[in-house]
């Protein structure tokens, strides 16, 4: 069953509140602290189901980072799911149209997170 997560965020907090939320669920976590590390990462490791992206990260940030998975054959199936405490009108559909293909804002609801997981995760 492939239900590896790659957690991207910049902040150990939340790369660790997310990690335990979805290992009690049953999901196996991997995590990077910003974009470039996460395509490394990416191209590594080939059972990452999702990925969960912190969109407003310093250096390389979430709509980057989704914009060189989309240029990248190896990762550009892989979809990401945008996890931002940007939460003001239009965020959503910025992240969508970046590519993302769901949205969550901070704090997160888990079932909310976990229903669009279920999606993409086997």
């Amino acid at each position: 069953m492939v239900n590896k997560v790659l957690i991207i965020d910049d902040d150990n907090r939340n790369i660790f509140a997310l990690t335990a939320v979805l290992k009690a669920r049953g999901y196996n976590c991997i995590s990077s602290i910003g974009g470039e590390e996460g395509i490394a990462l990416l191209k590594l490791d080939k059972e990452v189901a999702v990925v969960l992206m912190d969109m407003m990260m310093p250096g390389m940030d979430g709509y980057q980072t989704i914009a060189e998975m989309s240029n990248t054959p190896e990762l550009k199936h892989i979809p990401v799911i945008a996890v931002t405490a940007q939460a003001m009108v239009g965020d959503r559909e910025r992240c969508i149209n970046a590519g993302a293909v769901g949205y969550v804002s901070k704090p997160i609801n888990v079932d909310d997170l976990t229903g669009l997981l279920k999606r993409y995760v086997l």
